[in-house]
């Protein structure tokens, strides 16, 4: 009789995670929203041993990464001597600045020029006819946000103008506080009291638009009413800190970061490094008093806008539009191609669109509720109207933003006075529906900038 055979035994051997180290400042709200979108994949998807100590962005690499054994780097590259540093150690590296292109690593970064475009077309939106940017000059980030402001602003057939300080070679500088010689200062008065007014002004960053407000203030120039200021980054600090809140473009930072660690976890597996940079849409605006403003000297053409953005929702008509504000159609109609650059039923639908994105953004409701909630007659109507303009479907849209960051359960950008945020697909007006009112939101002051500019009689 054969013994029995002794069953085969089996030792799991448990892979060691990954070590990666993360160079990123947790001085500032963009580091940490940097910070946090990286902790938001590991959770979902794997498991790093992470390396971290408190860092500014303007130091070199710790010290305790000279040496340093590890199998990935995540950073803000803010210099050739860090980036030299970093490429020694010979392991995969991602960077979220850009501080030294001439050395090849794989960036993910903010659209600049989409950051541009986006509060170019939030000055639009206000009806302005004159247009300005303040920045830093030498700057990537900078350069390429006014790059893209300008071009929108061109485009739609308006002046633009700029003023730009000489950046430092310290980069990291520029970003945490401005230049403030006090030829920088005089220079900065001057041409504010220069330009055209009312006037629209991006600024390159939140902390240059707390000047641009504090210089105003020094000038007698009221803001939004003669000068509007929209800053990058909605730094509520920033915006606290200002005479005047500060409306700001909202940088998509912890998609960013989310994006960077995906990439990295794909490097560190055998992927190879994609060749171009991974450029993250920022989210959209936080709208705040500077710009809280509509910036058109026809009472009877800002009636019909306060009408539109009211009503957009529900069933209205052109005629409608024309006998509220007390025009003629046609005249309504010439007067919104010449001083808008759009017809009536473009901003109908264009706002009827940006509400649809607000709501696929920020709530579970179906398709069907959508349309129904922003106006359309059909869910089918929407999608199409929806695909013509965005090149892609709502449910497409949904899933597409809901990624990371920006889900209904927490994700939305925290807007002030009410304002759901607005998107960065160049919309308008900030729609006012019924439905809104029903959902508890507070819409108090919504069309204070508006009705500064109108009698009494017409917002009656």
């Amino acid at each position: 009789m054969n013994p029995a055979k002794k069953k085969p035994t089996f030792t799991l051997v448990k892979r060691p995670s990954p070590r990666v180290a993360l160079l990123i400042e947790s001085s500032s709200a963009l580091g940490r929203d940097f910070l946090l979108g990286i902790s938001e994949y590991l959770r979902a998807h794997t498991h790093w041993s992470i390396e971290f100590h408190e860092m500014d962005l303007r130091a070199d690499a710790p010290d305790w990464f000279n040496g340093w054994q590890g199998d990935g780097v995540i950073a803000r590259v803010k210099s050739r001597s860090v980036a030299k540093t970093i490429a020694r150690l010979g392991v995969p590296t991602v960077d979220l600045f850009g501080g030294a292109p001439d050395v090849k690593i794989p960036l993910v970064c903010s659209n600049e020029e989409n950051v541009g475009r986006v509060a170019a077309q939030h000055l639009l939106e206000r009806g302005f006819r004159f247009f300005a940017f303040c920045g830093r000059t030498g700057l990537n980030w900078s350069d390429a946000r006014a790059n893209g402001f300008r071009q929108c602003v061109t485009e739609a057939g308006f002046p633009f103008q700029m003023f730009s300080s000489e950046g430092k070679d310290d980069v990291a500088e520029n970003i945490v506080s401005p230049k403030s010689g006090d030829d920088d200062v005089r220079g900065l008065k001057d041409w504010l009291d220069s330009l055209p007014k009312p006037v629209g002004i991006m600024t390159c960053n939140d902390v240059r638009g707390r000047a641009v407000i504090q210089a105003c203030s020094e000038l007698g120039l009221a803001v939004p009413d003669d000068v509007a200021v929209i800053g990058v980054d909605k730094d509520d600090v920033m915006s606290a800190l200002a005479e005047v809140p500060l409306s700001s473009v909202i940088v998509n930072s912890q998609r960013i970061g989310y994006e960077a660690a995906a990439l990295l976890d794909r490097m560190m597996n055998g992927e190879r490094p994609p060749r171009e940079a991974i450029l993250i849409d920022p989210i959209g605006v936080a709208t705040r008093r500077s710009t809280d403003i509509i910036s058109v000297t026809d009472p009877n053409l800002a009636k019909a806008m306060l009408f539109i953005q009211k009503n957009c929702c529900e069933t209205i008509t052109i005629n409608s539009v024309a006998a509220f504000a007390g025009l003629s159609r046609s005249v309504l109609q010439r007067r919104f191609r010449s001083i808008l650059r759009e017809t009536v039923h473009e901003a109908i639908i264009r706002l009827r669109l940006k509400r649809a994105r607000e709501l696929l953004l920020g709530t579970n409701l179906p398709l069907l509720d959508v349309a129904d909630s922003s106006g359309f007659k059909s869910g089918e109507y929407m999608g199409v109207v929806f695909k013509t303009r965005f090149g892609k479907t709502p449910a497409q849209f949904r899933k597409e933003l809901r990624t990371m960051g920006a889900s209904a359960s927490g994700g939305l950008p925290d807007c002030r006075d009410g304002r759901p945020p607005e998107n960065p697909w160049f919309e308008k007006m900030h729609p006012m529906t019924p439905r809104r009112e029903r959902e508890g939101l507070d819409l108090t002051g919504e069309f204070d900038g508006a009705r500064r500019l109108l009698p009494a009689a017409a917002v009656a």
